[in-house]
């Protein structure tokens, strides 16, 4: 963010930083080309989506991928297979910073602050509590993960106003989105589909579910509420002291937040973008239960975004043009387009040089020489481990479950326990590898450079890690 203007600004730090791991990860993609065979399993359509064919890998000759293309794969994927969801994804991302710049400019985020702040003063702990809880249902029972990057800015300014920090912000509401999506109850997207192409009933196993969802929770909640009770107590401790230095003199000090002079007219602009977003809620409860309107929450969360904000920002009577203002919030938010590119070439990079099966195929092959708990711990890190290449939970259920399935079978393993460790290799990592489109734009909504990130959260990913070996360990006991 930016010190001089409002709304949201990736710092040139955190842009180039970001921009040299996706390079050197593509580079890293390419070479693996280089190295590993390729080879191809045969596929067939499930309700309308490709899927692998168990037993039918072979090698094939190697793809003609030139060097070359290693570098003009980030603009490969604006017509590639996921040209849609990449397209997607940058234009919400725009609307996100265009509007969120108009909001900040009329005052609006200010009046909620300090409304919030006095509201909960004495019991902000709590207030951490019910923010971590809200995104981590969303993740769990919706599916819901790109959808909050909307909330995220807000959360931010919110932490910056109870005194911690931007890492909190991000922590209670990005982190935790994605703890939910990864302790799956009733996610359709991961859990749904996977067990579907598994032959399981629908969200079958819900109760034990629900109990890793409440170790999931009280861990996370646990680390943040540590951190931020360091922080406040040095608050030069926190790895991102000098990064949130002017954000935090405008949001930390509600008593030093000055009336606005359209402050009469905020209380109002705040109720119609609250009704905005309450419909947009509404509209992803609904599509939970209609695939169709689900397909195209992105968009729809985009538009009712854009409508509600601007509205708002009319209703604020704030003397700024909002046409400027939002152009200019584009441009802030404009270098994240290439990050999304540059984070999404990886996995086109490894399946246009022919290898994704290829790492299927063999590290299935291990798995099945091996009884029920070494399987379990081997197709957990086989998705952990995919998940770096290809982010999508449901692309990897269609890509990975046919394997899966009767693989587990082969070893003894029940598909409830295979699929239980595919949502833990899928989701956790969702926050940590710099190939997820949507973590690097979440850091681009902040101060935070993905090193410090990395540093701040991979002891919490590390202790998840043993957390959930232990949790599919017990699983395969208790033959769940």
């Amino acid at each position: 963010m930016d010190s001089k203007n409002e709304g949201l600004k990736i710092s040139k730090k955190s842009f180039i930083s970001s921009v040299i791991i996706l390079f050197i990860l593509m580079i890293g993609a390419g070479i693996l080309t280089c190295v590993i065979p390729s080879g191809e399993f045969q596929r067939a359509l499930v309700d309308g989506k490709e899927t692998i064919i168990p037993n039918t890998f072979a090698l094939t000759d190697d793809p003609s991928y030139p060097v070359w293309r290693w570098f003009t794969a980030p603009f490969e994927v604006l017509w590639s297979e996921d040209a849609v969801t990449v397209i997607s994804i940058i234009l919400f991302i725009f609307i996100i910073g265009g509007t969120f710049c108009v909001l900040d400019k009329s005052g609006m985020l200010k009046y909620i602050m300090r409304r919030l702040v006095l509201r909960f003063e004495g019991a902000k702990y709590k207030l951490m509590a019910v923010l971590v809880l809200f995104f981590m249902l969303f993740g769990s029972v919706f599916g819901l993960f790109e959808e909050l990057v909307a909330l995220v800015p807000i959360v931010i300014l919110l932490s910056y106003a109870m005194g911690w920090d931007s890492l909190t912000g991000l922590g209670m509401s990005a982190l935790a989105a994605g703890f939910g999506f990864s302790a799956a109850t009733m996610n359709p997207f991961t859990l749904g589909i996977a067990q579907e192409l598994a032959g399981l009933p629908a969200f079958s196993g819900i109760i034990l579910r629900s109990a890793i969802f409440v170790i999931c929770y009280a861990v996370l909640y646990a680390f943040l509420y540590r951190y931020a009770k360091k922080i406040e107590k040095n608050p030069q401790k926190s790895p991102v002291y000098a990064d949130d230095l002017a954000q935090k003199e405008k949001y930390s000090d509600f008593s030093a937040i000055e009336e606005l002079p359209n402050e009469r007219y905020l209380g109002k602009t705040v109720k119609i973008f609250a009704v905005s977003l309450i419909l947009v809620i509404t509209y992803i409860v609904v599509g939970f239960f209609v695939p169709a309107l689900s397909s195209v929450s992105l968009p729809v969360m985009a538009i009712a975004f854009l409508v509600g904000g601007l509205t708002a920002a009319a209703v604020s009577r704030y003397g700024g043009s909002i046409f400027k203002d939002f152009i200019a919030g584009v441009g802030g938010i404009a270098p994240s387009a290439l990050l999304i590119m540059m984070a999404m070439s990886i996995k086109h990079i490894i399946t246009h040089g022919g290898i994704m099966d290829t790492i299927l195929y063999y590290v299935s092959d291990v798995a099945s020489d091996m009884g029920p708990y070494g399987a379990v711990i081997v197709i957990f890190l086989l998705v952990l481990g995919l998940n770096f290449f290809v982010s999508s939970g449901s692309a990897k259920a269609f890509l990975l479950i046919p394997i899966i399935a009767p693989l587990a079978e082969l070893v003894g393993l029940s598909k409830q326990v295979s699929i239980l460790a595919f949502c833990f290799g899928d989701g956790f990592t969702n926050m940590l590898y710099p190939t997820n489109a949507l973590l690097m734009i979440t850091l681009g909504l902040s101060v935070v450079s993905y090193p410090k990130w990395f540093k701040w959260t991979i002891p919490l990913q590390l202790f998840m890690l043993v957390v959930n070996i232990i949790i599919l360990l017990l699983a395969v006991l208790i033959e769940f």
